[in-house]
């Protein structure tokens, strides 16, 4: 199986750390080797180090979209860095 496309919803919700680290190196691994994938996740890091583009949605709308950097370093929306601010500062 060759698939263009991989669709990941939350792969790591229900895994134990050790297990995620594991999904997430087969993942990174695969991003290196060219595999283009839609991931939803909260897995904040792997989608900075990882994405090419990322969209941040909340409340099942685009609250804002661009690079890892225009959205990790330089967020542009108030729900993005309410966001941000909550997740990386716990």
């Amino acid at each position: 199986m060759n698939p263009d496309v991989m669709l990941f919803d939350e792969p790591t919700s229900a895994l134990d750390p050790e297990m995620v680290s594991e999904v997430l190196a087969v993942m990174k691994s695969l991003a290196e080797n060219g595999m283009t994938m839609v991931v939803v996740t909260h897995e904040m890091g792997f989608a900075k180090e990882v994405s090419d583009r990322v969209i941040f949605m909340d409340q099942g709308v685009i609250a804002e979209e661009g690079t890892p950097e225009d959205i990790f370093v330089h967020p542009k929306e108030v729900r993005t860095k309410a966001f941000l601010h909550r997740v990386l500062n716990d």
